[in-house]
């Protein structure tokens, strides 16, 4: 996608995306982080966004995945969260239209960019503090979003809780994208034998922000199914369940994990443990 500053539009736009998908025969369709708006100035941002009940997309998501029956991922959405602060969320919409999982971004992005740009998440979002599992038809979906592929613990919890496919919808930059976007998704994918789906917001949007694009669907021996470019647009890949099952058969780095600690040998540094 390339989503806007109108959310009104962009839901309309990721609809017509979403019925082109399900027409084509999708039974599971996945969107970018940020579907719902893109907006770079936040009191803007705070003033139009709604609590998930009162959300017009939320309720409009709801209602395709029922019409279309799928299964649909949106990737996230700003919405209003108790405090000052928003929430990075991605809901899960089973065929009925109820929501079968929420997820809030645990990971924040706050980075000094070398082109001047500085990105400052976690001044308007509040990070999310639970890793989210989900049972479908076509496997477990672990929920995950944009920053947090640069964090592999979070996927091996998820395949080790049972993960078979995960969801990293993004709007990732152009300089992060170009030096990381392919290495670090097929890495998550190989590490847990797992299916990678990672749309994507790609091009220049109107507030003037250029994301990368480039959509990924990773096959868990690390093989790219099916990649987009910058264009908004559908991607389509036929997943093979047992392709799980033997890529983690073929390497068993999952089983082979063990808690270990750290031996710090600088005497005024005590001892961490690691986290699997």
């Amino acid at each position: 996608m390339r989503t806007g500053r109108d959310m009104a539009r962009n839901l309309a736009e990721a609809g017509e995306l979403i019925r082109a998908a399900a027409a084509d025969g999708a039974v599971f369709v996945s969107t970018p982080e940020m579907t719902n708006i893109l907006e770079p100035d936040r009191p803007r941002l705070r003033s139009l966004a709604r609590r998930e009940p009162e959300d017009m997309s939320v309720a409009g998501f709801a209602a395709l995945s029922r019409e279309l029956g799928i299964w649909l991922n949106i990737g996230s959405l700003a919405l209003k969260g108790e405090g000052e602060k928003l929430l990075n969320r991605s809901l899960l919409f089973r065929p009925d239209g109820s929501i079968a999982a929420r997820y809030d971004k645990i990971h924040l992005f706050d980075v000094d960019l070398p082109t001047g740009e500085s990105l400052r998440e976690s001044h308007a979002y509040q990070g999310g503090d639970c890793a989210v599992l989900a049972e479908t038809p076509f496997g477990r979906l672990g929920l995950t979003i944009c920053y947090d592929m640069r964090f592999p613990h979070l996927y091996h919890a998820l395949a080790q809780a049972g993960a078979d496919i995960f969801t990293v919808p993004s709007a990732f930059t152009v300089p992060t994208g170009q030096a990381h976007w392919h290495v670090l998704l097929q890495a998550r994918a190989i590490e847990t034998g797992s299916f990678v789906i990672a749309a994507a917001q790609g091009g220049r949007h109107e507030s003037g922000r250029e994301t990368y694009g480039h959509s990924l669907i990773v096959a868990p021996w690390g093989d790219v199914l099916a990649e987009g470019g910058t264009e908004p647009g559908v991607l389509m890949a036929d997943l093979d369940p047992g392709a799980v099952a033997e890529a983690r058969r073929r390497i068993p780095a999952l089983m082979h994990a063990r808690r270990y600690e750290v031996e710090n040998l600088n005497p005024a540094s005590s001892i961490a443990t690691s986290q699997p």
